[in-house]
C-alpha cells in the first residue's frame, strides 16, 4: 500500500500535526491568561470563551492549550528516556544474546512484572509530585517495552546477509548494531513510539487526576479533569475542553500507529 493510499497514516498525521501546532501556539500565545481570575464564572462557550470558564472565571481554552503544552511535554520526555535507554538494552542483549541477555532481560522482566502505575506511586512518594519527578517516574517505566520490542528485532535481524556482510567487510559490533541494524527496524520503534506516546498521555492525566502528577499550581489535563469532577452536571463544560484534548492526542498517535503497522508496497 502506497503512503497516499495510507488513510490512517494520513489521518493521524493531520490530527496530532494539528494539535501539537495548536499546543505550541499555546505557549506562547492564549486568548487569556489561564490563570487570571475573571468575573464571568462558570460560564458557558461563546464567542468570547470558546469553551466557556470554570468555576474561578478562567478561561478554559487557554488553559487547556497550556496544560496540554505540560502533559505533551511529559509524554514527550517520557518517551525519549524510555526509548533511548530501551533502545540501547535492547540492541544489546538482542544482538549479543547468552549472558548479557539472560542478565539485562531478567531485570527488564522483573520490572515489567510490576503494575506500572503501582511503580509509578513507589517512585514518587520517594521524589514528591512535580513534572520532572513524573517524567522520571514514567520515563523509567517505559524503559522494558521499548527494550523488548528492540531486542526482538535484533534477534531476527542479526543473522541476515546485510548483516553478515558488514561483518566481512570488517565493520565493529557498534558499528553493526546502530548504523546497519537501527534503520531496519525503524518503523517497527517509530510504531513503538506511537503508542508509547499515547500511554504517556493516559499515565500522566490519570496521575494528575489522582492528584500524584503536577503540582497544584501547574495546569495539566489530568488535573483540569479533577478541578471539574465536582461540576459535572451543573458546568459540565469544565471536562469538555481537557477530555477532547486528550482524546484527540490519542487519536492522532493511534492513527499513526496504525498506519505505520500497514505495508507501504
Amino acid at each position: 500500500m502506497r503512503i497516499g493510499k495510507n488513510k490512517n497514516l494520513i489521518s493521524g498525521a493531520i490530527i496530532a500535526g494539528l494539535m501539537i501546532l495548536l499546543i505550541i501556539v499555546g505557549q506562547f500565545w492564549t486568548p487569556y491568561d489561564p490563570n487570571e481570575i475573571g468575573m464571568l464564572r462558570a460560564a458557558p462557550p461563546s464567542f468570547q470563551h470558546l469553551l466557556g470558564t470554570d468555576n474561578f472565571g478562567r478561561d478554559i481554552f487557554s488553559r487547556v492549550l497550556t496544560g496540554s503544552g505540560a502533559t505533551l511535554f511529559i509524554a514527550l520526555c517520557t518517551v525519549i528516556i524510555g526509548a533511548v535507554f530501551g533502545v540501547i538494552i535492547g540492541a544489546f542483549t538482542g544482538y549479543f544474546g547468552g549472558l548479557v541477555d539472560e542478565g539485562l532481560m531478567r531485570v527488564n522482566d522483573t520490572l515489567a512484572a510490576f503494575p506500572s502505575i503501582l511503580l509509578a506511586l513507589v517512585i514518587l512518594s520517594l521524589t514528591g509530585p512535580g513534572k520532572y519527578n513524573v517524567i522520571l517516574a514514567l520515563g523509567l517505566l517505559f524503559i522494558p517495552s521499548f527494550a523488548r520490542i528492540v531486542r526482538t528485532e535484533f534477534a531476527a535481524q542479526k543473522n541476515l546477509d546485510y548483516v553478515r556482510s558488514a561483518r566481512l567487510m570488517g565493520a565493529g559490533h557498534l558499528r553493526v548494531m546502530f548504523v546497519h541494524i537501527l534503520p531496519n527496524v525503524g518503523k517497527t520503534l517509530l510504531r513503538g513510539i506511537a503508542i508509547g506516546f499515547n500511554n504517556a498521555v493516559l499515565a500522566e492525566a490519570g496521575m494528575s487526576f489522582l492528584g500524584i502528577g503536577v503540582s497544584p499550581t501547574e495546569a495539566s489535563l489530568g488535573r483540569m479533569l479533577s478541578d471539574s469532577q465536582a461540576y459535572l452536571f451543573s458546568v459540565p463544560w469544565m471536562a469538555l475542553g481537557a477530555g477532547l484534548a486528550i482524546i484527540l492526542l490519542i487519536l492522532g498517535f493511534s492513527l499513526l500507529s496504525e498506519g505505520l503497522g500497514e505495508p507501504t508496497c
